[in-house]
C-alpha cells in the first residue's frame, strides 16, 4: 500500500513537469530529481509491500517502519506539491503591475511562502535519499508484476484455518444448502451432452467448498460419472502440478499404480496423458478455489469435450473467472447468497450447543444470540467460527454479552476467529493497489450504509484513483473499477438500476471490519464514530465523521485532511457550521450529506483543491452560492441537496466541472455562460422558469460532452431551439424534459430531434404530447422510457413495439387517455417492468401469449376503470414475479376465484381497491 502513496506522488509530480513554465525559479530542477528517486524505490515497493503484508506477525520490524515512513515521505510530497500549486493560484494576474510591486506585505508574504516551499523540497529530497539507501539494506526484490501480494496459499501457523472442516463436514452439519445444492445436482446429472462448466461463486467464508464438497458425495453424482476428481488450486499453482494431481487421483480410483514417468513429463505430455485418459469417460474434475481469471487458458485444452455430458465444478470469489470460459465452453452460474437468519441461527445452534443444552439455545441466550447472529450478515464461516468458540464458554447471559461487545477485538485476537479476517483478507491481498484504495473507500461509511455507485465513483476520481484509459472516460474507467470488486465478490449490489447496472452498494460486516483495520495499518482514514474507538493520532488523511457530538473542531483541525465526508442525523450540529476550519486547505474531497448542514460554509472559495463537492438536502440557501465558488477551478462535482439553489454566473469559470446536479437548480444569471462549461457530462435539474431561457438552451448544445440532462419549466415555444440543441448531444445517455407547468397544468413538449442522440438509453417526458413523436421509436438503444401528462389517445405501443431492447415502461398520471392498450405477440421481448399509472379512461389491458415473455414486475396504480380489474390474458405472463394493483375500482371488494386462479403463477401480489382496503386472495 505504500505503493498506492507513493504512485499519487508521483502523479502529482508528472503534470508540473511537464508545465515547466509556471514553475518557479530552480522548483522544476528539485522536483525533477524527486520524481527520478520516487521511481527508483517504486521498483522495490511491491516486495516490501508484499513482505510487511505476507505475515504481519513475524515482519522485520525495520520492513515494517521503512515501509510507513515512504509512505509519509509521499503524503509530504504530496502536500508540498499542492501548497506549491495554492501559491501559483494566488498569484497576481499582472505580475507587472505598478500598485502591486509597491505592496510590500505581498512582497513578503511571496518570499516566506517561496522559502517554505523551498525548505519543504530540500527535507524531502534528503527524507527520500535515505529511504532508498535503506532499501537497498534490506535486500528488497525489484517486481514488475501488477498485483500488490503473492503470498497466495501462504498460511500463518498462528491461526487456525477452518476451510479444512469444509472437505470432512457431515452433511447433516451443512445448512441453508438445500435448494443451491439441489441445483447443482441437477446441472450435474442433466443437461447437454457438450462438456459444461458449472460454478459457485461467492465471497470468501460462503460455504463454496462445503456445498461443491456435498454435490460430489450425492450418491446419484458419483454413480453418473466414471470418475470424480477434486484438485484444490487456490491463488498460486503450476499448470504441471496440477496436472500430475489430476492422473495420480485417476490412477488411484481405478486401483493401480502410477508410472514413475508421469514425475519426469513436461506440461505437454502430461496434457496428452490426460486427454487420452479421458477421451471414452464421462467424467467431472472440481477445481477447488480458484483465482486467477486466466485459469481456464491453461485447462481449457486438458479437459477434453468428448461429448459425453463430462462436467467442470469451479469454485470461485471472482465471477470473471467463470466468464473467461464461455469463450469455449457452456457454463452455469450459482451465486450463492447470504444464509437468512433462520438458516443463520440454526447453523450457529449446531456447532454452539451441539453437545450440550439438549442442543438447543437455553431461553435466557436467546435474545443475545441472535444479536451475535445478525452480526455475521448470513456468512457461514462467521457462524461456524463463532459458535465453535462460544461451544467452549461458559453458557452464562452476562459473559455472552461482553463477548458480544467486545466482537471487534475478539475477531482480532483469537485464535479461532482470526480465521475469518485472514480468509477474507486473502481476496484484499489479491487486489491490484489501485482496487486496493477503492476498496478500502468504502469503510467511510457507516456499517450498513448503501453507497450510491454515482456518488463513490466520482469520489475515487477525485481522489485520484482512477487511471486513464484510452478512449473512454474516466467514470467509465472507474465503473470498470466497481464492476471488477463486485465480480470478486468483495462488494455487494444493494440496489439495480433499470438497465441491470448497479444503482447502490455496500460492504458486508466482515470486509468492513477488515476495511476499518487496514485504516489504522495505513493512516487511509479516521473515522469519528458513535462507539469513540477511532484514534486521531498521527497523520489524518481521509476523515469521516458518523457522530451527533459536537465537540470536535479542536481535535481534528489537522492540515493533512484530504477528504471530509459527514454523516450525522438532522438533530445534531455539524462542527463547522459556518467556516470549514482554515487547517483543511488542501481538502479534495468534501461531502456533507448531512441533514445538520444547513448554511453554505463563507469560505468555501478558499478551498481551491477541491474536486468533489456535496451539501446536504437540509440546506437553506437565503442568497444563492457565494460567487467565491469560482475559485474552486479544479472542481469536478458539485452535487446541492436542497430543494433550491441560485446559481452565480461566476460557476462558468469552472472549466473542469464534469456533473452539476440539484433538486432545482436556477442559472438565472448565467444565460449565455454555460457555453463556457465544455466539460459538463452531467447536468440535473435547470429550472428554464426564467428570463434569458433562450440563451441558456441555445448554449446547451455547446456541451459537447454531456451525458445527463435534465430539463424542468421548458416552455413549448422553445421547443425548436431545445431540439437544435439535443441534436448537437451525440453522448447523451439520459435525457428528462418537464414542461412549464402549475400543479397539474401542463404545457405541450414540443421536440422534433433529426440529428438523434444514439447512445440514449434513458427517457423521461412529462408534459403533453399532441402526438406521439415519431423520433422516440428510432432509439434503437433505449432502455427506460417514462411518460407522464402526455395525454395521448392513441395507443403508443404500436409505435414503442421496435424498441428491442426496452426494459423498462411507465406509462403515468394521464399519459394515457384511451380506452384499450393491447400488447401484441412478439412486442416488448425484454420487458422487465411495466407500470400504468392513473389512466382514467382506461378499459381493458390486452396481452396477447407471446407477448411480454421476460416481464417481471407489473404494477397497476388508480386504474379503477378496468373492465376486469385484472389485465385480460395475464397468465400469459409466465416470468411475472410481483403484480400490484393499487387504488382499484371503487366497487371492488373482492375477485372471483376465476379471476385469481389467472395470477396463481405470480409469487408476490399486492391488491388494493380504492379506499386502500387490501384484497383478500383466494389461494389454492
Amino acid at each position: 500500500m505504500a505503493e498506492m502513496a507513493v504512485s499519487f506522488a508521483i502523479d502529482k509530480l508528472l503534470p508540473l513537469l511537464i508545465e515547466e513554465v509556471k514553475l518557479l525559479k530552480g522548483v522544476h530542477k528539485e522536483f525533477a530529481e524527486i520524481k527520478d528517486e520516487l521511481e527508483s524505490i517504486q521498483a522495490f515497493l511491491k516486495d516490501a509491500d508484499r513482505r510487511a503484508a505476507a505475515d504481519a506477525d513475524n515482519t522485520d520490524e525495520g520492513v515494517k517502519i521503512w515501509v510507513k515512513q515512504l509512505r509519509e515521505a509521499a503524503f509530504r510530497i504530496e502536500d508540498i506539491i499542492d501548497n506549491y500549486m495554492m501559491h501559483v493560484e494566488q498569484q497576481p494576474r499582472n505580475p507587472g503591475c505598478a500598485a502591486l510591486l509597491n505592496n510590500f506585505s505581498h512582497l513578503f508574504k511571496t518570499l516566506k511562502q517561496r522559502h517554505q516551499i523551498a525548505s519543504g523540497i530540500q527535507d524531502i529530497k534528503t527524507l527520500v535519499r535515505g529511504i532508498k539507501e535503506r532499501s537497498e539494506r534490506y535486500g528488497f526484490q525489484r517486481s514488475l508484476d501488477q498485483g500488490s501480494s503473492n503470498s497466495r496459499g501462504s498460511k500463518n501457523a498462528k491461526w487456525h484455518d477452518p476451510r479444512v472442516a469444509a472437505l470432512y463436514i457431515d452433511e447433516a452439519d451443512v445448512v441453508g444448502f438445500e435448494a443451491p445444492r439441489k441445483r447443482l445436482i441437477d446441472w450435474m446429472v442433466k443437461g447437454r451432452k457438450e462438456r459444461t462448466v458449472i460454478s459457485v461463486v461467492g465471497m470468501g467464508g460462503q460455504g463454496k467448498t462445503t456445498l461443491a464438497k456435498t454435490v460430489l458425495d450425492n450418491k446419484d453424482v458419483i454413480g453418473h460419472f466414471d470418475f470424480v476428481v477434486w484438485i484444490t488450486v487456490s491463488q498460486s499453482y503450476n499448470v504441471e502440478g496440477l496436472l500430475k494431481d489430476m492422473l495420480l487421483k485417476f490412477y488411484k480410483q481405478k486401483g493401480s499404480n502410477p508410472p514413475d514417468s508421469i514425475y519426469k513429463m513436461d506440461r505437454e505430455s502430461l496434457t496428452n496423458e490426460v486427454r487420452n485418459y479421458l477421451q471414452q469417460k464421462r467424467y467431472v474434475v472440481v477445481f477447488d478455489d480458484v483465482w486467477n481469471v486466466h485459469f481456464w487458458d491453461d485447462i481449457e485444452f486438458v479437459v477434453i469435450d468428448n461429448k459425453n455430458g463430462s462436467k467442470i465444478l469451479i469454485t470461485t470469489r471472482n465471477l470473471d473467472v467463470v466468464v473467461s470460459c464461455k469463450k469455449s465452453s457452456f457454463i452455469e452460474v450459482l451465486e450463492l447468497q447470504p444464509l437468512t437468519q433462520e438458516q443463520s441461527l440454526e447453523l450457529f445452534n449446531k456447532k454452539a450447543f451441539k453437545f450440550d443444552s439438549g442442543g438447543c439455545c437455553p431461553k435466557e441466550l436467546s435474545g443475545i444470540t441472535i444479536e451475535i447472529v445478525n452480526k455475521c450478515k448470513g456468512l457461514p464461516l462467521a457462524i461456524v467460527a463463532i459458535g465453535g468458540l462460544l461451544s467452549t464458554r461458559v453458557k452464562k447471559g452476562f459473559e455472552w454479552q461482553r463477548f458480544r461487545e467486545n466482537l471487534s477485538s475478539e475477531l482480532k485476537k483469537d485464535t479461532h476467529l482470526i480465521g475469518i479476517k485472514e480468509i477474507i483478507g486473502l481476496s484484499y491481498k489479491d487486489l491490484p493497489y489501485y482496487l486496493k484504495s477503492c476498496l478500502l473507500y468504502f469503510g467511510m461509511y457507516p456499517e450498513d450504509y448503501e453507497v450510491k455507485s454515482n456518488r463513490v465513483i466520482r469520489q475515487w476520481i477525485a481522489e485520484g484513483f482512477v487511471k486513464e484509459e484510452t478512449g473512454k472516460t474516466l467514470e467509465e474507467v472507474a465503473e470498470g473499477y466497481l464492476t471488477e470488486l463486485i465480480h470478486r465478490s468483495l462488494v455487494q449490489v444493494s440496489s439495480i438500476r433499470k438497465d441491470g447496472k448497479a444503482k447502490g452498494c455496500c460492504v458486508h460486516d466482515q470486509i468492513r471490519e477488515m476495511i476499518l483495520e487496514k485504516f489504522e495499518d495505513l493512516n487511509f482514514c479516521t473515522q469519528i464514530s458513535e462507539d469513540g474507538k477511532s484514534s486521531l493520532n498521527g497523520i489524518i488523511r481521509r476523515l469521516s465523521i458518523i457522530t451527533t457530538s459536537n465537540n470536535l473542531t479542536q481535535c481534528i483541525e489537522s492540515s493533512h485532511v484530504r477528504s471530509l465526508l459527514v454523516i450525522t442525523d438532522k438533530e445534531s450540529k455539524i462542527f463547522f457550521e459556518g467556516k470549514i476550519p482554515k487547517n483543511f486547505k488542501l481538502l479534495r474531497v468534501l461531502d456533507c450529506n448531512s441533514d445538520s448542514l444547513t448554511s453554505v460554509p463563507e469560505n468555501l472559495g478558499n478551498f481551491i483543491h477541491l474536486k468533489y463537492l456535496s451539501l446536504g438536502k437540509s440546506l437553506v440557501i437565503v442568497f444563492g452560492i457565494p460567487k467565491s465558488i469560482a475559485m474552486l477551478r479544479n472542481l469536478e462535482t458539485f452535487n446541492i441537496e436542497s430543494t433550491r439553489a441560485m446559481l452565480p454566473k461566476e460557476i462558468n469559470k469552472l472549466g473542469k466541472l464534469r456533473h452539476l446536479t440539484g433538486m432545482h437548480l436556477y442559472l438565472i444569471e448565467l444565460e449565455d455562460g454555460i457555453e463556457e462549461m465544455t466539460s459538463l457530462q452531467t447536468l440535473r435539474n435547470v429550472d428554464l422558469h426564467m428570463q434569458g431561457a433562450e440563451k441558456m438552451i441555445t448554449g446547451l448544445g455547446k456541451l459537447k460532452q454531456i451525458r445527463d440532462l435534465g430539463l424542468v419549466n421548458v416552455r413549448r415555444k422553445d421547443g425548436i431551439i431545445l431540439s437544435s440543441s439535443i441534436n448537437e448531444m451525440q453522448h447523451l445517455e439520459r435525457l428528462v424534459v418537464v414542461s412549464r407547468h402549475e400543479e397539474r397544468s401542463y404545457e405541450v413538449i414540443d421536440l422534433n430531434l433529426i440529428s438523434l442522440p444514439t447512445k440514449l438509453r434513458k427517457l423521461t417526458l412529462s408534459g403533453i404530447l399532441q402526438k406521439f413523436p415519431e423520433w422516440i421509436p428510432k432509439l434503437q438503444n433505449l432502455v427506460q422510457l417514462t411518460l407522464c401528462y402526455s395525454r395521448l389517445t392513441e395507443d403508443p405501443l404500436k409505435s414503442l413495439k421496435s424498441l428491442q431492447h426496452l426494459l423498462f415502461l411507465s406509462i403515468k398520471k394521464s399519459a394515457f387517455e384511451g380506452l384499450c392498450l393491447h400488447f401484441e405477440d412478439g412486442w416488448f421481448q425484454k420487458l422487465k417492468e411495466l407500470h400504468v399509472e392513473y389512466s382514467d379512461e382506461l378499459r381493458d389491458i390486452i396481452i396477447d401469449k407471446g407477448a411480454l415473455s421476460s416481464l417481471k414486475k407489473l404494477g397497476l396504480h388508480g386504474v379503477h376503470r378496468l373492465t376486469n380489474n385484472i389485465p385480460t390474458g395475464i397468465q400469459h405472463l409466465e416470468k411475472l414475479e410481483v403484480l400490484g394493483i393499487y387504488f382499484a375500482s371503487y366497487e371492488l371488494q373482492n375477485i372471483s376465484t376465476e379471476d385469481w386462479n389467472s395470477i396463481q403463477h405470480v409469487p408476490l401480489v399486492d391488491f388494493f381497491n380504492w379506499y386502500g382496503v387490501r384484497i383478500l386472495i383466494p389461494r389454492t
